[in-house]
């Protein structure tokens, strides 16, 4: 496939280093508070909400109760994707993402004072599923705005690394919720976690959501944005309006080579026929969508409940891997800027590939050490560094009249078929076989699709994002 470097556009629109500096500190924040807000509750889902909400059925039958409720927050997704990715891509990324971290925020703090099925019974967890619908609503464009706002930021030259500071975001939020859960853990006795110090983590969220909408109210809009050929006064075109430029006759002869050049270029984005571009993304997807479900909540009460380990071994384990991924993320940033996405997404898509049964052995080794190992090697390679790349990727291959709305929806799709559905596919196949090679088996399959999508997929580094059409 060929390399689609440009040379970066001159664009009327500029931003300041300090613009671009508040645009990256808000899309981190947004999508840490995000991950944050999820990981504590998967966390919360593999380790208490099966005794809390689902306590009259078998630990097995729990675990699954508790991931379906864990997976319903997806589907809500979907639909936050939907009308909001529209909203984003109709009347600016902005708005959104300021609207999207008022629901997430609100809906996680509620949360943390539910009460339980010993309080109120059979409402208990239907209440807990309609908090997690509205939370997935919100958090359905979050992070697909914040990886739109910062990639139409970002400098062609360091766009990779700039936006994989999304994915730091996700790494903050996952470290941040492992962390509080390793505490308490560590702390409080099964009665105290189940009684009270659950609900510590989701009211904790509140602090950083009131920090996410103060930076996000002083946020400039996106520059491409701000420059794309279909905005006027700050909305984009309707399609009839803008078949109405294409057949109108320029009013003033001056202004016919500006008009010609502004109709060919709004011609070229409604004219494409769309499709190709989202499937690849899907592909791209999965396999870091997949890989997180599986590594990052399932084998946690995996780990927990049927390999009879310690709970704050495999949170500790996500917490070191976290870490370690500070430094994961930005590398494949940076490498993703000098070699391109294609040869990276290839590279860890076979990596993953090759350690997914070796990972597996070291998780039900019995061994501390190498349980830990083989989840921190897991989390970085199939999907840290999966998500560094996703993060600019998937902004390079849309135009920018529907970026917002189909990123959103590759994200939230891959979410729905692989993050929501696989650990309760998993806890189911486990429980069936009795054995762990369903757990490998599944992140081979994740891989092998997104492989398969980077090696259809064209090269775009370097693509003029203010481009309303797609890469392919």
């Amino acid at each position: 496939m060929s390399d689609s470097r440009t040379a970066e556009p001159e664009t009327a629109v500029r931003r300041t280093t300090r613009d671009l500096t508040r645009a990256a500190a808000s899309g981190w924040l947004g999508t840490a508070m995000e991950f944050m807000d999820f990981q504590l509750y998967s966390l919360a889902a593999a380790i208490v909400f099966n005794k809390i909400f689902f306590p009259d059925v078998s630990p097995a039958i729990g675990l699954i109760a508790a991931m379906a409720t864990y997976g319903v927050g997806y589907v809500a997704r979907l639909a936050g994707a939907v009308y909001f990715g529209r909203m984003g891509d109709r009347i600016g990324r902005k708005k959104v993402l300021f609207l999207t971290i008022l629901l997430m925020g609100a809906s996680t703090t509620l949360i943390g004072v539910l009460p339980t099925y010993a309080t109120i019974g059979i409402l208990a967890p239907v209440l807990l599923v309609v908090l997690r619908l509205i939370q997935g609503f919100g958090a359905g464009a979050e992070i697909a705005g914040a990886t739109v706002m910062l990639a139409e930021y970002a400098p062609v030259p360091r766009r990779g690394l700039i936006s994989s500071l999304v994915s730091l975001g996700t790494n903050s939020g996952t470290l941040a919720a492992s962390g509080l859960w390793a505490i308490l853990l560590a702390t409080l006795s099964d009665e105290q976690l189940l009684a009270w110090g659950w609900r510590l983590p989701f009211l904790l969220s509140f602090l950083l959501m009131l920090f996410a909408v103060w930076l996000r109210r002083n946020l400039k809009e996106s520059p491409v944005f701000e420059e794309r050929a279909d905005v006027v006064d700050g909305v984009a075109m309707t399609r009839t309006e803008i078949e109405q430029v294409i057949e109108g006759t320029p009013v003033q002869k001056s202004q016919e080579k500006a008009d010609e050049k502004r109709e060919s270029v709004l011609e070229a984005g409604i004219r494409q026929r769309k499709g190709k571009a989202f499937f690849l993304a899907l592909g791209l997807r999965f396999g870091q969508a997949g890989n997180s479900g599986l590594i990052q909540t399932f084998l946690v009460g995996y780990i927990a409940s049927t390999l009879d380990a310690e709970k704050s071994v495999p949170t500790s384990a996500i917490v070191y891997g976290s870490l370690l991924g500070f430094a994961t993320v930005p590398l494949i940033g940076l490498l993703g800027d000098r070699f391109g996405r294609r040869p990276m997404y290839i590279g860890l898509s076979l990596l993953t590939i090759a350690f997914a049964f070796p990972m597996m052995l070291l998780v039900t080794s019995d061994s501390t050490f190498a349980l830990t190992l083989g989840m921190v090697l897991g989390l970085n390679i199939g999907v840290l560094g999966l998500f560094s790349l996703e993060s600019v990727a998937m902004a390079e291959l849309f135009g920018s009249r529907t970026r917002f709305t189909q990123l959103a929806l590759a994200k939230e799709i891959g979410g729905i078929l692989a993050t929501a559905i696989g650990p309760v596919l998993a806890a189911t196949l486990t429980a069936v076989t009795g054995s762990w090679w369903p757990i490998a088996a599944m992140l081979v399959v994740y891989s092998l699709i997104t492989l398969a999508s980077a090696l259809l997929a064209p090269e775009t580094r370097g693509r003029d994002l203010v481009r309303l059409e797609d890469a392919v």
